[in-house]
């Protein structure tokens, strides 16, 4: 497995590294967005680490670079600024988790074998169409639409929402979600599925009364259409 990092703090992009190392991966490096973004371009990656404050382009530019020419490496992406604005601003951008310096090597490391061990639409079999009401998830075309109306979801909304129909009308704990979406079968600390759900329910229930991702207080989420057959 190849891992680019692109971080332009010396001290920590040697932590990165012999932490990556010690998984037994191998690791590339670049200490500037310009350099990253090429590297990204020209080399077949398994993962990108992508600190967000770069010198010549920031991470978050990188990241809407890759996705925009159709680069679908798994993006994890580093911040120091760890609210939740800037997290949905990094997920929005296509990066498919993240992760608050300061952080735990253990954690690190977890995040990078969660998102290694990850295969695309597990939840959905291929060349299916799933309809749930008015929603229409198209697997082939990885395209989804509401009420006829596209809506664009980074990769890990389309699972997130992949594993909500899947299991509709269940109510799905954290600790479910990360399971079965990020891989992850231990409570981190962190609030990412609440980010990712609460941004999801933005792009999926955006203009309508009728809800699809409801919240069950103290024990999770369900996703339901009361119309649907």
């Amino acid at each position: 497995m190849n891992i680019l990092i692109v971080e332009d703090e010396f001290d920590v992009l040697k932590v990165l590294k012999k932490a990556i190392e010690q998984e037994g991966y191998t690791v590339s490096m670049a200490m500037d967005g310009d350099t990253g973004l090429k590297m990204a371009k020209q080399h077949k990656f398994d993962l990108l680490i992508l600190d967000i404050m770069l010198p010549e382009k920031n991470g978050i530019e990188v990241c809407r670079n890759l996705r925009a020419n159709n680069i679908c490496t798994p993006i994890l992406m580093l911040t120091a600024l760890d609210s939740t604005e800037n997290i949905v601003t990094g997920l929005d951008a296509g990066a498919d988790d993240y992760l608050a310096k300061p952080f735990k090597i253990v954690e690190l490391q977890a995040r990078v074998k969660a998102l290694l061990r990850r295969r695309p639409n597990d939840n959905i079999k291929k060349s299916e169409i799933l309809k749930f009401g008015d929603l229409e998830v198209d697997n082939e075309a990885k395209s989804v639409k509401r009420a006829g109306q596209s809506i664009n979801l980074t990769a890990t909304e389309y699972r997130l929402l992949s594993y909500f129909i899947k299991n509709r009308r269940r109510v799905l704990s954290r600790m479910d979600i990360l399971e079965n979406v990020w891989d992850v079968n231990y409570d981190m600390g962190t609030n990412v599925v609440d980010v990712y759900v609460n941004y999801l329910r933005k792009k999926i229930d955006k203009n309508t009364s009728n809800k699809l991702i409801h919240t069950k207080v103290g024990m999770g989420y369900y996703f339901n259409d009361e119309h649907a057959v």
